[in-house]
Formats: structure tokens, C-alpha cells, sequence
């Protein structure tokens, strides 16, 4: 009965996050900043004004597909961002290039999410694989060993939350200190950062009830 519990909060739990995330960006994609701003106006005066002038800003495919690129210290925007002058492109860049500016600060977590990424990304892939072939052939041993794989997951989900709430800070600092923005716009920014925070907080929590379901399983077999 605990483990249909935990399934179901672990597919409700993001599902919640994703559209109060989307619902946030429904709204403020509708709403111009008060300066008239891009995306990349932000991105490149927030990088020009820390020194990263080498640093580029281009656009990337798909929709809510902004990201930091750190192998090629490259701001990459989707469309509507990169050429929207609404609160949310402002909120998305600012936020993108808060990653930027980590990456020239040597940030402790960014730099341990980077160093753990390759182990975690390549434990991911195998973890099921293998927690299938343990119960399978009842390996209590090989069952052990993916559920350990699947804590690597949820390490990595738990660095990340610093590395993404510090991005926001530094986001809001730059658009208050530089004067990106209105009060007003200040508003709807802190509430699409936010909306984006709790995604990755319910990343942590659906990682953490994935783990509680598979000690249960393996506590309900023993």
C-alpha cells in the first residue's frame, strides 16, 4: 500500500510544479517589461557588465529550453525569450546568465554538479536496468546496488537546488542593480524564479519518495 502511495505522489508531485511553472509563464510571456528589454539584451548587458564580454548569447530550439552551456560559455535562449520583451524573457535570461556568472565566480555547487554529472548521468542509465535484473532473479545484492544508483540521482537533484536558487539571486541582484526593470516587473520576475525554484524542489521530493518505494519493495521481499 506505501509503495501505491509514493507512486502516486511521485507522478503528482512534478506534474503540480510543471504547471504551476507553465501557468506562471502563461502569464508573464503576455506581459512587456516596462525597459522593452529582450532576452538577449539582458543576458548580454548582465555579461558585459561582469566582464564576460567573450561570452555568447544564441538562440537555442524548443520552448522553456533556456540553459547555461558551460563547455562553451554560451547563454543559449529559446526564441520567444531571446527576442520576447515580456517579464518572463526577462525572468528566463536574467536567470540563464545567473548561471554565467557562477561559472566565472567558480561556484562551489555548480563546480560539484559538474565534476558528479558524468558518474551520475551514466549510473542513471543502468539503475532500473539493473534493479529489474535483481528482482527478476531475487539478487537482494544487485537490488541494493541500483537503489544506491538511484540515491546518485537524487544526490545530484539536491546539488542542483543550491546551484538554482543562487541563480536567482544573482538574477534579481543584476536586474536591481543595473535597473532592468520596474517595481512592478520586479513582481512578476520573483514569481516566474519562484515557479521555477519549485520544480526543482519537487525533483528533490519525487527523488526522495522514489527511493523511500524502492526500500520499501526490498523491505517488503526481506
Amino acid at each position: 500500500m506505501n509503495s501505491i502511495i509514493y507512486f502516486i505522489l511521485i507522478l503528482l508531485i512534478p506534474l503540480a510544479a510543471q504547471i504551476f511553472v507553465s501557468s506562471s509563464y502563461g502569464k508573464y510571456k503576455k506581459q512587456e517589461n516596462s525597459k522593452k528589454l529582450t532576452g538577449y539584451d539582458i543576458a548580454r548587458k548582465m555579461l558585459d557588465n561582469n566582464n564576460l564580454k567573450d561570452m555568447y548569447v544564441v538562440i537555442t530550439d524548443g520552448t522553456m529550453s533556456d540553459h547555461y552551456d558551460p563547455k562553451r560559455k554560451t547563454v543559449r535562449l529559446s526564441n520567444e525569450v531571446y527576442n520576447g520583451t515580456s517579464i518572463a524573457s526577462l525572468a528566463i535570461a536574467a536567470h540563464e546568465t545567473g548561471h554565467a556568472l557562477q561559472d566565472k565566480d567558480g561556484y562551489l555547487y555548480m563546480r560539484i554538479r559538474s565534476y558528479i554529472f558524468p558518474v551520475v548521468s551514466l549510473a542513471t542509465k543502468f539503475s532500473y536496468i539493473i534493479l529489474l535484473i535483481g528482482f527478476l532473479f531475487q539478487m537482494l545484492d544487485l537490488i541494493w546496488i541500483g537503489i544506491l544508483l538511484v540515491g546518485l540521482g537524487f544526490l545530484f537533484q539536491v546539488v542542483t537546488l543550491p546551484v538554482e536558487f543562487n541563480a536567482s539571486t544573482r538574477a534579481k541582484k543584476e536586474i536591481m542593480k543595473y535597473n532592468f526593470a520596474s517595481s512592478e516587473d520586479l513582481t512578476g520576475v520573483d514569481k516566474m524564479l519562484k515557479a521555477a525554484a519549485f520544480t526543482y524542489v519537487a525533483g528533490v521530493l519525487a527523488s526522495a519518495l522514489e527511493l523511500l518505494r524502492l526500500i520499501s519493495l526490498v523491505s517488503g521481499r526481506d
